[in-house]
This record gives C-alpha cells, sequence and structure tokens, in this order.
C-alpha cells in the first residue's frame, strides 16, 4: 500500500512540474511569434493546465477505467470553481470584465448541457459523442482567435526576459513528457489505491484525482493573485472547465467510449446523475452569474463555493 501511495505522489508532483514547464515554453513560445497575451491566456495557458486531465482521462479510458474518465471531467470542472477560483475570489474579490467572460461561459454551459444530456438520456458516451464535444473544442479556439486576432501584442512584451527557441521548445517537449508519465502513475496507483480501500474508482477520481490534474489550474491562481490579476485566474479556471469537457470528454470518449460508472447511488439512483452533474452546473452558475451581472466577485460567494465543495467531497466518501 506504501508504494502505490508513494508512486501516486510522485504522479502528482510530475504533473505539477510538467504543466509548469509546459505553460512556461507554449507562452515564450507564443510570444516569440508576437501572439497577444489575452489569446495565450485564452487558448495555450488553458490547453496547457488542461493537459493533465487530457491524460489521466485518455490513459484511464484506453486502460478500462472509465469510471475514472468519466470522474475526472466532472471532478475538475467542480474542483476548479469551487475550490480553486473560489481561493481566489475568497482571498481577493474584485472587478471583472463581463464581456471576456461571455464567449468561455456561454460555451461552458453549451457543452455542458449537451453533456448532461446525454448522460441522462443514453447513459453511454460513444465516439459521435466524442467527436461532437471536439468539435465543440474547434470552435471554442476558432472564435477566441476570431475575437482577439486584431488586439496587438503589448510592446513590453517586447522587453520581457528572453529564453533561446530551443530552451522553450525543450520545455514544452519535457513539460508534456513529464504530463504523460505523471498521468500514468497517478491512474494506475490511484485505482490500486481506490481498490485496496475499497473506494469506487468514480469516487478517487472526482475528489483526489480531480484534485491532482487541477493543480496546474491552482498554481496559475495562485501566481495571478499574487500579482494582482485575480480576474485573469478566473478567466482560465472558466476556459479550462470548457477544455475539461469537450477537449478532456473529447479525446477520451473518442478514443474508448464508456458508460456512466453505475457503483454509487443516492436513494437508490446513479450518484452521478443525482448529485455530481447537478452540482457541476450549480458550482458553474455561482461563480459565474455574479461576474455577467454585476461586473464583479465578493468574498461571501467565494466562501459558499469552499462550503459547497467541502460538502460535495464529505457526500462523496459517505455514499
Amino acid at each position: 500500500m506504501l508504494i502505490p501511495v508513494l508512486l501516486f505522489i510522485v504522479g502528482l508532483l510530475c504533473l505539477i512540474k510538467g504543466g509548469d514547464w509546459f505553460v512556461d515554453g507554449a507562452t515564450g513560445i507564443a510570444r516569440r511569434f508576437h501572439v497577444p497575451e489575452l489569446l495565450i491566456g485564452a487558448t495555450v495557458v488553458s490547453i496547457g493546465t488542461t493537459l493533465p486531465e487530457v491524460m489521466v482521462s485518455t490513459t484511464s479510458a484506453l486502460t478500462g477505467h472509465g469510471e475514472i474518465a468519466y470522474g475526472n471531467a466532472i471532478g475538475s470542472v467542480i474542483c476548479n470553481a469551487a475550490l480553486i477560483a473560489a481561493i481566489t475570489i475568497a482571498v481577493r474579490p474584485g472587478k471583472v470584465d463581463p464581456k471576456s467572460l461571455r464567449t468561455p461561459v456561454a460555451f461552458f454551459f453549451v457543452a455542458a448541457a449537451f453533456y448532461a444530456g446525454v448522460a441522462y438520456t443514453t447513459g453511454s458516451f460513444t465516439r459521435p459523442v466524442g467527436l461532437i464535444l471536439l468539435a465543440m473544442f474547434v470552435a471554442y479556439i476558432v472564435c477566441n482567435v476570431l475575437a482577439m486576432k486584431n488586439t496587438p501584442a503589448p510592446e513590453e512584451e517586447e522587453q520581457a526576459e528572453e529564453g533561446s527557441f530551443a530552451k522553450e521548445l525543450g520545455l514544452l517537449v519535457l513539460g508534456a513528457a513529464l504530463i504523460a508519465v505523471g498521468a500514468d502513475l497517478l491512474v494506475d496507483n490511484g485505482t490500486l489505491i481506490a481498490q485496496a480501500l475499497g473506494v469506487p474508482e468514480s469516487v478517487i477520481a472526482l475528489t483526489f484525482v480531480a484534485l491532482g490534474t487541477s493543480l496546474p489550474e491552482l498554481v496559475t491562481a495562485i501566481t495571478s493573485l499574487a500579482k494582482g490579476h485575480g480576474a485573469l485566474s478566473l478567466g482560465n479556471v472558466i476556459g479550462a472547465n470548457v477544455f475539461n469537457l469537450v477537449l478532456v470528454s473529447g479525446v477520451s470518449v473518442t478514443l474508448a467510449p464508456f458508460s456512466i460508472p453505475q457503483n454509487s447511488t443516492i436513494a437508490g439512483m446513479n450518484a452521478s446523475l443525482v448529485m455530481d452533474i447537478p452540482v457541476m452546473f450549480a458550482v458553474m452558475l455561482l461563480l459565474t452569474l455574479p461576474a455577467l451581472i454585476k461586473g464583479k466577485l465578493s468574498r461571501p460567494q467565494g466562501i459558499a463555493l469552499l462550503c459547497i465543495y467541502a460538502a460535495f467531497c464529505a457526500v462523496q466518501f459517505s455514499i
């Protein structure tokens, strides 16, 4: 039992460092080619911080652990909104630009409605469903590019610390490799730990694995908070949540279709349909509505989200 736990931790550390290097390398290359900072944050950084979820879910689906692939996507959305963004809001609430959030928020809820519709009507995620989700991902990227292509890159970016192209490319490759290794360790040993403790894989995926793969978003949030850019952190979290549904789920479902896990129930009904999906919608609504309507975030909002996340985890381990 000790060895799987240690390897699980090593996997988490690989994901954290890999995600960090990937983002640094991708951002450096993007800036080298004068891609606007907003576009970098909305696409490159969000994709980079979502890579752990992509690797974990894809590895899980391909090795026959659909419960982890399914739970990781939903769990990461909940973790990003109710823990990571919530910490940022609770510590330093502030104003946000509603216009910059409209596209990612709209895409998220369209994708979430489609995802939930499939879950409630068929209970099975087939390859065509995965292809539709990937099409949504492409559409989201295209919308971001079209919206920001005329935004000039700040001149001060030219004066930013410059590294060699080889170093940036090396960070990109090493980061991707570490993410792949970390994802493999996380899935294999997370499964062993779940089996040893008698805890369903779906619960492990919704809590520990989801938190582990969301650590790059947490690092980004803390860094943004320290620099006084709470709104940037919020944008990255929402963008990452879009990717969790359309990219993470899209890739894993397309490569290895799976069904909703049936091993946890609440009042005789599938726990995922009764709690997981509704909580996903609830925390995203609580996170985004005040920002869209009032253009600001409040400390009580962050505290409420943290309370929901604590209750969600407690219920997961009690069923």
